[in-house]
């Protein structure tokens, strides 16, 4: 039995091989509505990319009505919202549990921090509060997704 492998199966296994390398890099993409002053927003965007999502930004005058165009309810408000997977992101949520949203898949409108607890990411500080990010349902009800 000899380990020589014809042109053609070469040429086969490189494909495979690359066309697995790109899917395992494929980032997934998430949409930012922030204001264009706010500092924290641009510090949240910047953890989400270390965490390897492909992020975009668009600043908008009125966050509430993008937060609204989500399907996100008001009471859940921070300073800025996203868009990822089907899902809205609404505030300082960790990237952790983002990436955890989108491997469940739970039946949810997304994922909340509501204002913007001092320790969140993109609120780093040498004093971090404690804080909830909340899984919010179809009916605005919400539960406890994860501790901080």
């Amino acid at each position: 039995m000899t380990l020589q492998m014809t042109f053609r199966q070469l040429l086969m296994v490189a494909a495979v091989a690359a066309s697995g390398a790109a899917y395992a890099q494929a980032a997934t993409h998430v949409e930012v509505f922030k204001s264009p002053y706010c500092g924290c927003c641009k510090e949240w965007v910047e953890h989400m990319r270390k965490a390897g999502f492909d992020v975009t930004t668009q600043n908008v005058t009125d966050v509430p009505a993008a937060r609204k165009a989500t399907g996100m309810p008001e009471k859940f408000g921070s300073c800025h919202t996203a868009k990822v997977g089907g899902y809205a992101i609404e505030g300082h949520v960790p990237a952790a549990d983002v990436q955890r949203l989108l491997k469940e898949k739970p039946k949810a409108i997304g994922l909340a921090v509501p204002g913007m607890p001092q320790g969140s990411p993109g609120m780093e500080t040498n004093h971090p509060q404690p804080y909830d990010t909340l899984l919010v349902m179809p009916d605005g009800s919400y539960k406890v997704f994860a501790k901080h």
